[in-house]
């Protein structure tokens, strides 16, 4: 199937899967993200999500590409309610961004938060990577004064995760010099680059609430909580995920499988979970700042991993709540693994 084809194909696959489900509630927030939503010609996108129920949403984003935007585009992006735009900025120097495929740079990122400005759209992420083939110290320096320079009230920082699913994971995994993989720094100077982020960002008045995700008081993705807080959410499309306070179940991966359910009148759903929720409360809520307040059992099922934790610095008691410090963000994923396995 020619990529045209496909895209209108799967947009009806779409629209039938949205139209299909029985609401049990009405979504206060609404992500459209994976690929680039923000290509969609402004006739096509309205029509797709049209059948939503919950408007106007508390926060309605659309992730997009930098370069990918136009007046006409976010216009029908707002008039489908659309208020907040997500764009993957990723670095604000040429080379890194020439080095990982973007086509981009720092001034069409800021054309792009200007657009949407003068459009009304005022709730903007921006999004930088730290770890990418040829990153220093001062070029990491230059993109956080470039997205700090931009204003805007929300800032995810992550930092780059190695792994087969990307051209440039699959590299360095192999030990190839394509997509400057020889050139990646190392995880220890990733983690020096995120710190120096956290600092600065706070320094400016955007805060974690979250390990990779940074604003302003107020602007904290009520969205993206929901995730961590452990809310139902229900996600449409290729490779979507969903969570009903008790279950979770992913869809298909490809766009192409996808579409060959819809045609053939089978479920895209792919496979179901019933994860444990006093692990998720932990494994998922530690991510947050606010932290994760035990109660009585999870000290009893958890109490010496804590105590462990707390002794060695990498978790702090505030109230009646756990949370990570800064040293315990760095170890995340280890601490994260003790409530998998106890």
């Amino acid at each position: 199937m020619q990529p045209k084809g496909l895209e209108d194909e799967y947009a009806n696959a779409l629209r039938a899967e949205i139209a299909a489900y029985e609401w049990e509630w009405s979504p206060r927030t609404l992500y459209i993200g994976g690929g680039t939503p923000s290509a969609m010609e402004p006739a096509l996108f309205a029509n797709i999500f049209s059948g939503l129920p919950g408007r106007p949403w508390c926060e309605a984003t659309i992730e997009a590409a930098p370069g990918s935007l136009t007046r006409e585009k976010i216009d029908a992006w707002i008039a489908a309610g659309i208020n907040r735009v997500s764009l993957g900025a990723q670095s604000f120097n040429k080379s890194e961004l020439a080095r990982t495929g973007r086509k981009h740079n720092a001034a069409t990122v800021e054309h792009d938060v200007e657009l949407l400005r003068l459009a009304g759209i005022e709730n903007i992420s921006l999004d930088l990577i730290s770890g990418l083939p040829g990153q220093t110290a001062d070029s990491w320096r230059d993109s956080v004064a470039g997205v700090l320079r931009l204003r805007v009230p929300h800032i995810s920082v992550y930092m780059l995760e190695v792994d087969d699913d990307s051209r440039l994971g699959a590299e360095i995994i192999l030990g190839g010099k394509r997509y400057g993989a020889f050139d990646t720094p190392s995880e220890d100077r990733i983690a020096g680059f995120y710190e120096y982020a956290v600092e600065e960002l706070a320094r400016n008045g955007v805060y974690r609430y979250e390990i990779s995700n940074f604003a302003k008081p107020g602007f904290e993705s009520p969205h993206n909580l929901k995730y961590w807080r452990r809310e139902p959410y229900i996600g449409f499309g290729s490779d979507a995920h969903s969570f009903d306070s008790v279950r979770r179940w992913q869809n298909v991966e490809t766009a192409q499988e996808y579409v060959r359910r819809w045609r053939g009148g089978e479920s895209p759903r792919v496979e179901i979970t019933t994860p444990d929720p006093v692990e998720e409360k932990f494994f998922v809520g530690l991510r947050l700042s606010e932290g994760v307040e035990p109660d009585l059992s999870d000290w009893q099922r958890f109490g010496p991993a804590f105590e462990r934790f707390l002794s060695v610095g990498v978790m702090e008691r505030v109230g009646n709540r756990l949370r990570l410090t800064p040293r315990g963000i760095m170890v995340s994923n280890e601490v994260f693994q003790e409530f998998l396995t106890a």
